[in-house]
């Protein structure tokens, strides 16, 4: 690439200048070190550039700046600017502060230019190096930014793709012999003390995202996630304090495209699995199109019955099947009456509230239920039974 900075001015007072320069380059580059370490608190610490590293840079920086005022043909060669940004992306050093050190570079370069220059030859000399070294801080800072901006964009994408596959470890348990869910949960920051819970939505099209930018959304709430985008699902791990179960699922409702189902809450990450399960099992009871978020009850019960869904449906049809038979208004009555029983701790009243009707009216269906059935809401065994049927039938029911 030819040098942009090329002049027709006269070369010898131009080559003066660069000689003269490059016999004081060790004492500008302990002046720029010097002045950079000063200014930039980045660099002090040594802990990301040490001190050598950052010296030899400086160095190659104000050799390329003397080269080019000595020789304004030489062809400009930006090797050394990309390979420093993308080695500073690497590290993780701020892209300001790097380039801050490129106009220390300059400045240092300059001012001892203009205290060496005496006579008006020298000072028009000076003048036009000016113009030529900040073209090419111009173009070098050009170079290494982009070389930067890629080198971060590479690491962010790697970054994405391992936190993808770690979400992927503990959502299937195919984890590592030397790596167990605790060491993957680690790697993704997920607390050792929080709660967990898995997430599933649907996406939108072909892997599109139903729950946009949702780790950066929970963060911003104090929950810690990890995420895996599949062709046809959006899958999370989040990890959460008990108190913040309603505040997901109010975060997760405003934000979603698409149908979307939580399990309940665990705690032993070698359950992630059996989450997902659950999680899934909650997408599916929601119609399709819709952008509806759903817990999957956290009953134990009803984790049982999702389990074994062939064994829950039997199991219903064994224990409800003389009340399944009934008409279809009559079947509804007497199982929508059940429900409520079950789900307000046993009592008539309260399930009486909900239906709208008297309490002697839930007891008389409760009879006639049990007639049926050939169960006792009186005997734990009976409360057992028709309460694991309640709840198979249940899920049967809220399958689209």
């Amino acid at each position: 690439m030819t040098n942009p900075t090329a002049t027709p001015f006269p070369r010898t007072e131009l080559a003066g200048l660069a000689r003269w320069a490059e016999t004081r380059l060790p004492r500008l580059i302990d002046d720029v070190c010097t002045a950079t370490v000063k200014r930039i608190p980045f660099y002090r610490d040594e802990q990301v550039v040490p001190a050598e590293e950052l010296r030899g840079s400086i160095e190659r920086n104000l050799r390329v700046f003397v080269a080019a005022i000595g020789d304004p043909e030489t062809p400009l060669d930006l090797a050394a600017a990309e390979a420093t940004g993308r080695r500073r992306a690497r590290q993780g050093a701020p892209l300001p502060e790097v380039l801050q050190c490129y106009r220390i570079c300059f400045t240092t370069l300059w001012d001892a230019l203009a205290e060496h220059v005496a006579g008006p030859a020298e000072t028009e000399a000076l003048l036009t190096a000016t113009g030529m070294i900040l073209r090419l801080t111009d173009q070098h800072a050009l170079a290494l930014t982009e070389a930067y901006r890629a080198a971060t964009a590479e690491l962010l994408l790697a970054q994405q793709q391992r936190r993808s596959a770690l979400v992927e470890a503990l959502l299937t348990g195919h984890l590592a012999a030397e790596a167990g869910p605790w060491e993957a949960a680690t790697l993704l920051g997920l607390p050792s003390d929080g709660h967990l819970v898995v997430v599933a939505a649907d996406t939108r099209g072909l892997a599109e995202a139903s729950l946009p930018d949702v780790e950066n959304v929970l963060a911003a709430h104090g929950m810690v996630s990890g995420w895996r985008l599949t062709p046809v699902h959006q899958l999370g791990v989040v990890s959460l304090q008990p108190d913040q179960l309603d505040t997901l699922l109010t975060v997760l409702g405003g934000i979603a495209r698409a149908r979307a189902g939580v399990s309940p809450p665990y705690r032993a990450l070698a359950e992630t699995p059996r989450a997902l399960h659950l999680a899934r099992t909650a997408l599916g009871t929601l119609p399709p199109g819709t952008s509806e978020v759903r817990m999957f009850d956290a009953s134990p019960l009803a984790a049982l019955m999702v389990s074994e869904p062939a064994e829950g449906h039997r199991f219903a049809d064994e224990v409800l099947g003389a009340v399944l038979g009934l008409p279809a208004d009559d079947r509804t009555m007497l199982i929508d009456t059940l429900t409520a029983y079950l789900d307000h701790e046993g009592s008539a009243e309260r399930a009486a509230e909900a239906l709208y009707c008297h309490p002697n009216t839930v007891r008389y269906r409760l009879r006639r239920l049990q007639d049926l059935t050939g169960r006792s809401l009186a005997t734990p065994y009976g409360v057992a039974e028709l309460a694991a049927a309640a709840y198979a039938l249940r899920l049967m029911r809220s399958r689209p």
